[in-house]
């Protein structure tokens, strides 16, 4: 008899080819090999925030929810650090300057809905975005520190000072999703989940790289 794979393993691995994908979009690459502009930075950091306004909004009403509540911890929390980094990189009148670009548009109304009727699916892009911030976005950081003359302001976002060992979060974080009390089919539907969320940063990177031709057009 095979042994089961743990659903956890199943979604990195199902998710692979995907996240590969969404780390390779051009815009990112030019980003954090240093061809990338200050303004390129700033861009990100902008969509950043309208996504995470919209994951976090969701958060708070997931606590109430006996399966997804499990997956929060304000440990993860980045609106303020996210704020922070704009008001430095933009200034105090941030919010005013700030617009979300067509795929933040639609991911961010993909996140409402799917938190509005499917706590799986929430789990799915709490996933997606918090593990790879743990995991990829740690490097970032130090990569865009080194590019633009960063100490810590502007790369807020990217440093968790709570969480004093990442790999022991994500493992828990793991245990979780393995002890999460769903069937196949459910199983299933999160891993599609997943896979629109890394298609969703992949099309963000060309939407910004897009973005960026238009301004220098």
């Amino acid at each position: 008899m095979s042994a089961v794979i743990p659903f956890s393993v199943a979604l990195r691995e199902r998710s692979r080819t995907a996240h590969s994908s969404s780390e390779g979009a051009d815009f990112m690459t030019n980003l954090m090999k240093g061809s990338g502009t200050r303004d390129d930075y700033v861009a990100l950091v902008v969509q950043h925030w309208f996504i995470y306004e919209a994951l976090e909004e969701a958060t708070e009403r997931m606590r109430v929810d006996p399966v997804a509540s499990v997956f929060l911890s304000d440990k993860l929390t980045r609106l303020p650090a996210l704020e922070a980094d704009l008001e430095f990189l933009i200034g105090a009148d941030w919010r005013e300057r700030i617009t979300p670009l067509p795929t933040t548009q639609a991911y961010v109304s993909r996140i409402r809905r799917v938190a509005a009727t499917w706590p799986g699916g929430f789990v799915a892009h709490h996933y997606t975005r918090y593990l790879g911030d743990l995991s990829g976005g740690q490097f970032i950081g130090r990569l865009m520190q080194r590019h633009f003359g960063f100490d810590t302001n502007g790369i807020g976002f990217y440093l968790f000072g709570d969480i004093a060992d990442p790999d022991a979060f994500k493992n828990v974080y793991r245990e979780q999703l393995d002890a999460a009390p769903w069937d196949d089919d459910e199983k299933e539907r999160v891993i599609e989940e997943v896979l629109v969320a890394y298609r969703f940063n992949t099309e963000l990177f060309v939407d910004l790289a897009r973005a960026k031709a238009a301004q220098s057009a």
